[in-house]
């Protein structure tokens, strides 16, 4: 899966260890496919007070890329 330098980027800006990055998108707590082709792989981060980590990948292209990660203040802690 490819990388966007955006993805990058904001990993590094936010505090997002690509370890995180990884378990979300392997084994997520949650996925929602989105009309404009990416797809968001939603999981709990106990290491960060069980807030919930938001990977975005753009699932219409080949290789699929990663777009940005967040973490999702929407969906609150532990909810």
């Amino acid at each position: 899966m490819n990388e966007s330098s955006h993805f990058r980027d904001m990993l590094a800006e936010r505090g997002i260890e690509r370890g995180w990055v990884e378990r979300t998108v392997l084994t997520p707590d949650r996925i929602e496919d989105r009309d404009d082709g990416t797809r968001h792989y939603l999981g709990r981060i106990p290491e960060c007070g069980n807030r919930w980590l938001r990977v975005v990948v753009n699932v219409a292209v080949e290789p699929e890329r990663r777009v940005t990660a967040f973490f999702d203040r929407r969906l609150g802690r532990g909810s």
